[in-house]
């Protein structure tokens, strides 16, 4: 009982983390990478789907990434889309190869972009705190049913408790990363 309880919660703490991962991944630090764009939507016969689904992304020196849709008619909707984006990016069409060159991070977006990290790390943590007052309240319920002593209560809260401290470490540090890797000139 105890057992599903814990493990349950080390699997609801890590998918927060990685959360988080994916949240830093769609931000921009400079460099080119597919991932800066290809969540973006698209209008493709009139419904919205993923970039990643209607074209090909990839990066054609550290800075620009070369988009190629599958077929010509969705040139123009991808150009949109960029455009309609707040990455601040500007797309240059050849044909139906569509360059989209990054231009450099200013001090400004640098700190900007940091405030971002910073607030989605809140989050996170405070995902995971949640996480931890669902499972400690389930605990308890177990407890007051007389399905565990207390003891085994204790060591249960203790675990869940160095568990969460874990998770909100592991956050911390893609944090730090993250934030040194946008402050690089």
């Amino acid at each position: 009982m105890l057992e599903d309880i814990k493990k349950d919660a080390r699997e609801r703490m890590a998918k927060c983390v990685q959360t988080f991962q994916g949240d830093l991944r769609k931000l921009r630090t400079g460099r080119a990478h597919p991932s800066l764009i290809e969540h973006l939507r698209v209008d493709y016969y009139g419904s919205e789907v993923p970039l990643q689904q209607v074209a090909s992304i990839a990066v054609e020196d550290g800075r620009t990434l070369v988009v190629s849709p599958w077929e010509k008619s969705v040139v123009q909707a991808i150009e949109k889309a960029i455009f309609k984006s707040d990455l601040g990016l500007t797309p240059m069409t050849a044909g139906t190869v569509i360059r989209i060159p990054m231009p450099p991070l200013t001090e400004e977006r640098r700190r900007e972009i940091t405030k971002v990290l910073r607030h989605d790390a809140e989050n996170a943590r405070v995902a995971v705190r949640n996480v931890r007052r669902d499972v400690m309240t389930d605990i308890k319920d177990l407890l007051k049913e007389k399905m565990i002593s207390q003891d085994d209560e204790r060591r249960a809260e203790t675990e869940i408790q160095k568990l969460t401290d874990k998770h909100v470490a592991d956050i911390e540090q893609l944090l730090v990363a993250k934030e040194k890797e946008v402050m690089q000139v």
